[in-house]
């Protein structure tokens, strides 16, 4: 009976010393004797002590900010860009026995991946198509993290620093572009405005009534200005008519002189 006493005690702390617990956001990795057992938790698990070993593998997301990396566009421009990387682990199996360093791998080949895509576009591209650029990187990660265990949820490029000659150049186009809009608005406004100002032309050669509205409208508008200036308009017809005069009276003298 006193044998069984020190016996049970130590069956018993070989079972205590092999209960381990897992978080809701962890998964236990077993090999017994070097080989892979099973993957374990959440919650209380038991392994074997001295013959069982385990890896805890993380499988929240996790946010890595990729260095900047100074590259060339297909332009031959060089830039600076960075970005920042969204993945988790999805199979905590390969995650340890099909990569040395996940975390490792997952950033290099990020970092390589994006001086590669942007090597591939024009500068103009890389400003303008960022979000396609992004899509497109994160579908050539992930098809390479998947065998890892690795889901790559996110690739966003965070900031793209040009040169400051290439943003002068940049910004005298935009301004040559603007100026260019511009002129071609002001053109097809006159244009317009032509087109207008002949059909009311048109409209008071037909109606000489509607001319003189007009006349009255533009003393109205001189008069809201407070100006001191007085300009009288005379209607078409008394100035057609004192043109007839005159030359009735000058005829009318040379018949005279012609009789004498």
């Amino acid at each position: 009976m006193e044998i069984l006493v020190p016996i049970a005690i130590v069956i018993a702390v070989l079972i205590a010393s092999g209960l381990r617990i897992a978080q809701e956001y962890e998964r236990a990795i077993v090999f017994r004797l070097g080989r892979y057992q099973g993957t374990k938790g959440p919650g209380l698990y038991w392994i074997i002590p001295m013959i069982d070993r385990q890896q805890t593998i993380d499988i929240r997301t996790k946010t890595v900010d990729l260095e900047q990396q100074e590259t060339i566009t297909k332009d031959s421009v060089t830039i600076k860009v960075n970005a920042v990387l969204w993945f988790r682990v999805t199979n905590p199996e390969n995650a340890v026995i099909k990569i040395a360093n996940y975390n490792q791998a997952v950033y290099q080949f990020s970092v390589t991946a994006l001086r590669n895509i942007i090597g591939q576009h024009h500068l103009d591209e890389v400003l303008r198509e960022r979000e396609q650029i992004n899509a497109t990187l994160q579908k050539i990660v992930d098809e390479t993290t998947e065998p890892w265990g690795v889901k790559i949820e996110m690739v966003e490029m965070k900031d793209v620093e040009i040169p400051e000659s290439m943003q002068r150049a940049m910004a005298r186009e935009a301004e040559a572009i603007r100026e260019k809009r511009a002129r071609i608005i002001k053109a097809e406004a006159e244009l317009e405005s032509s087109i207008k100002l002949t059909q009311g032309a048109k409209q008071m050669e037909s109606s000489p009534f509607s001319l003189e509205l007009r006349r009255m409208q533009m003393l109205s508008e001189i008069g809201i200005d407070n100006n001191t200036t007085t300009v009288i308009l005379m209607p078409s017809e008394f100035t057609n008519a004192a043109r007839s005069f005159s030359e009735m009276v000058t005829k009318q003298k040379a018949t005279e002189k012609g009789t004498d």
